[in-house]
């Protein structure tokens, strides 16, 4: 009986999605790999709408893409939309993804005005200063209540498996494993491909063991959002013309410097956030089962009702509101009445 109880719950919990059945907003450390495609600046656009509105306490931002440009941009943001004080923590040592596409994040921490000065605010002097991801969710984690932290990883998987291989250490007596499976109460991600497995996804394949410890390991349950879903909701290029304003922006910039305008985006990685702090309401969500990840990068999903692994899925209808929401939400953020 207590089996059944506990299958029922994990179905209950991931089928309405994480948001507190209270007023309190959700507790998010996101993972990202800024600077790679641009829908990881949209989603925090959408993160600081969040914020604002009470929705999502940000706990953190883990990067885990290499080099000083993502943490610099993610500085930029928190400062440009007010708030400076969400930590960073960056990934060394990671996968080598620099010439995988223009990187927006060296674009923006590079502009200058014409009299050599930066166009947007920083409030840290040292990037190379800044701890890694996985001592970062150490300390956040630490401080938390049992069971109150989601993960929102839309990046590769590299922070997940080194926080699971973790150590005790001053933050807290528990491994790694132990301390995520004791404070975490969702891992929801963008990864993987269902519909077609021969579809490798680009955060599963930039670190494949990770991925697959991640989805075969992870010690509580976890929602993905696939490839499939984002590239049916395309962010509109003409919102980012015009709904953003006149003042300069970096997310404007981010945009615009990625590929040639105008062009729409599928917003992968805003999916997985939307999901994770206004729960499953806009889209369809898979039966319980596990999931695997192949040595080639596929990942296969097999029903089974004591799994507590799901993914999510969208009609075109769906997917049109849910654009319609990230237009509603993302060129707001930061603003005040």
């Amino acid at each position: 009986m207590k089996k059944l109880l506990s299958v029922m719950m994990i179905a209950a919990f991931l089928a309405t999605g994480c948001c507190n059945s209270s007023d309190e907003p959700v507790k998010v450390i996101l993972e990202t790999d800024l600077g790679n495609d641009v829908d990881d600046a949209l989603a925090l656009g959408l993160a600081y709408n969040y914020i604002d509105s009470g929705k999502m306490d940000l706990l953190g931002i883990c990067i885990n893409k290499e080099g000083t440009a993502p943490a610099e941009l993610a500085d930029i943001l928190n400062c440009y939309y007010g708030h400076p004080e969400i930590p960073i923590g960056v990934i060394r040592n990671g996968a080598f993804c620099e010439t995988d596409a223009i990187n927006y994040a060296k674009a923006v921490v590079n502009m200058r005005n014409e009299d050599g000065s930066m166009p947007f605010e920083r409030s840290i002097t040292d990037y190379d200063a800044l701890p890694q991801a996985h001592e970062l969710y150490r300390k956040i984690l630490s401080s938390q209540k049992d069971h109150s932290v989601v993960i929102v990883s839309v990046g590769f998987s590299t922070n997940l498996l080194r926080l699971l291989e973790t150590e005790p250490d001053e933050y807290s007596p528990l491994s790694g494993r132990e301390l995520v499976e004791k404070k975490v109460k969702l891992l929801v991600t963008m990864a993987g491909a269902f519909e077609n497995p021969a579809i490798h996804e680009y955060n599963v394949v930039k670190d494949i063991p990770a991925a697959k410890a991640v989805f075969e390991q992870w010690p509580t349950p976890l929602v993905t959002s696939p490839f499939e879903l984002g590239i049916q909701a395309l962010y509109p290029a003409a919102s980012i013309e015009s709904d953003f304003g006149e003042e300069l922006n970096p997310i404007v910039e981010a945009y615009r410097s990625y590929l040639p305008m105008p062009y729409d985006r599928p917003t992968w990685d805003l999916t997985s956030l939307l999901y994770a702090v206004e729960g499953g309401d806009m889209f369809n969500i898979s039966e319980n089962g596990t999931i695997e990840v192949t040595p080639e990068g596929s990942t296969i999903f097999t029903p089974n009702p004591d799994g507590d692994r799901r993914y999510l899925s969208v009609d075109a209808n769906q997917a049109q509101a849910i654009v319609e929401r990230f237009v509603e939400l993302i060129p707001a953020a930061g603003r005040t009445e």
